[in-house]
């Protein structure tokens, strides 16, 4: 991991464990569920969002009444907005991302679950995702949350990530294998 991803995961991780420990505290987990949910849609649906908390041209000032006034709107709870606000006060947003990806690992953990990222070359359907996390937990032996991605690049196949281990079934892989065969043998 590079230093500065590794700077913005600590910062996140501490953000993260305090609002847990709120949620926790005041038994609201299934609300800052929820809120992650919301909130790392709305990431991943808005440019405008991204741009939020990620540009160094906006001020403290803008990005606190913007993050405040999206808090809002999104119906988020007062832990997570006063979080985002403080967030954005010390300058802190840009690792809302590593903030919703820490909170939903201790979520899961909190749970007995754990979370597998699943990148595909098309999107699977309802049944297929319901099979492949049926066989993850007779594998892991723990109720498993599908994080799934869509990988056009990978041809056909799946490459699934389940904490430290990588399973990679994907088209892309095996032609990647055989074109190192070939240039060995050649």
């Amino acid at each position: 991991m590079s230093e500065p991803a590794s700077i913005s995961m600590g910062i996140a991780k501490r953000y993260a464990s305090a609002i847990f420990d709120l949620a926790i505290e005041g038994k609201s987990l299934p609300k800052l569920e929820s809120d992650v949910s919301a909130l790392a849609g709305a990431l991943a649906d808005s440019a405008d969002l991204r741009d939020l908390i990620s540009s160094p041209v906006y001020t403290r000032d803008e990005q606190g009444a913007a993050i405040t006034a999206v808090a809002q709107k999104m119906g988020l709870t007062s832990v997570m907005a006063n979080s985002l606000a403080l967030m954005a006060s010390k300058r802190r947003l840009f690792v809302v991302p590593q903030l919703m990806a820490a909170l939903r690992a201790m979520i899961a953990e909190h749970k007995g679950e754990i979370t597998a990222e699943v990148a595909s070359a098309k999107a699977l359907t309802k049944a297929q995702q319901t099979e492949l996390a049926k066989t993850l937990k007779a594998s892991i032996g723990k109720d498993v949350n599908l994080n799934l991605t869509v990988d056009e690049s990978l041809i056909g196949g799946l490459v699934v990530k389940v904490g430290s281990q990588m399973i990679d079934t994907s088209i892309k892989a095996r032609l990647n294998a055989l074109q190192n065969t070939m240039k060995e043998v050649g």
